[in-house]
């Protein structure tokens, strides 16, 4: 059963990944990113993925994308694959995926630079495929799955 308790999920996923990162750490030493138990956000950045790729929450959860690499990244929504009824998202706060992608291409806009943060709620249930501009190509790919 559900807690109802405000960001009570949250709390948990996020209590969750920390003891996750902080297991994964050992694994970790010598790489250039690094997880750490303190961090409060749901999905991470290294180089060229977004970690973890696929991530499960409620309808009214607030997801945190964290840059936890050294490169500039971005989080855009592919409009197209949007659930019926879901509202674009994307970092610079563009309203689509092509304004999007044209800010980044003629100012970087919409990049966020290590140690910052984006975050999103979601309202509406469905499955909602995100990617990183610069890294695309890449495969820099990642997806939320609002139940």
């Amino acid at each position: 059963m559900r807690d109802e308790r405000p960001g009570f999920g949250q709390q948990t996923r996020r209590r969750f990944l920390a003891t996750a990162g902080a297991a994964a750490t050992a694994g970790l030493a010598g790489c250039a990113t690094v997880l750490s138990p303190d961090d409060e956000y749901d999905v991470g950045m290294t180089a060229v993925a977004f970690t973890p790729p696929t991530i499960t929450v409620e309808v009214g959860d607030e997801v945190v994308w964290q840059n936890t690499s050294s490169r500039g990244h971005t989080i855009t929504a592919y409009e197209n694959t949007l659930p019926d009824g879901a509202e674009f998202f994307a970092t610079g706060g563009y309203e689509d995926e092509q304004t999007a992608r044209d800010a980044y291409s003629n100012e970087i806009g919409g990049l966020i630079n290590s140690g910052e943060s984006y975050s999103y709620t979601f309202e509406t249930p469905g499955e909602y495929q995100y990617f990183c501009i610069p890294h695309e190509q890449a495969g820099m790919v990642g997806t939320v799955v609002v139940e």
